[in-house]
């Protein structure tokens, strides 16, 4: 049985585009979330049963990290080779993946949160299984 670590995230390139966003790896390969993000005010709680990935830029949009919250499927050299960061919950767990946003788990749900006013740039939330995939910006209640 293979055992699963977290994984630090690298600096990753992203691209925002008018029909998702792009990102790409630090070993030159690239994962396209489609859609356009469905904004979100306050904390999000995807459907259980979905990965979850959260992408925070940096203030211009063209870098940021990448991280997996709870994902125990891929080997962590694969997400070492990659640059894409993993947390792993327990039930009642929080931790913070980069200054002002912390990812939590209840019994089944995942929820992430911003704290906006310390985020310098944009808080993404991709949350999919083998059916389907969404899209969330997580914005404060000014935007």
């Amino acid at each position: 049985m293979t055992s699963h670590s977290e994984v630090s995230p690298d600096t990753l390139a992203v691209e925002l585009t008018a029909d998702g966003v792009e990102v790409e790896y630090a070993d030159g390969r690239r994962v396209f979330y489609r859609g356009v993000p469905e904004a979100v005010e306050g904390p999000l709680m995807p459907p259980p049963g979905k990965d979850v990935h959260v992408l925070v830029t940096d203030d211009d949009d063209t870098h940021g990290i990448l991280v997996y919250v709870d994902e125990r499927t891929t080997e962590d050299e694969i997400l070492e080779a990659t640059g894409v960061g993993r947390v792993l919950l327990g039930p009642d767990d929080e931790t913070t993946i980069f200054p002002g946003v912390t990812v939590s788990r209840g019994q089944v749900r995942v929820e992430v949160e911003a704290d906006h006013e310390t985020v310098d740039g944009r808080v993404f939330v991709f949350a999919e299984d083998a059916r389907n995939e969404r899209s969330y910006e997580l914005v404060s209640e000014s935007d």
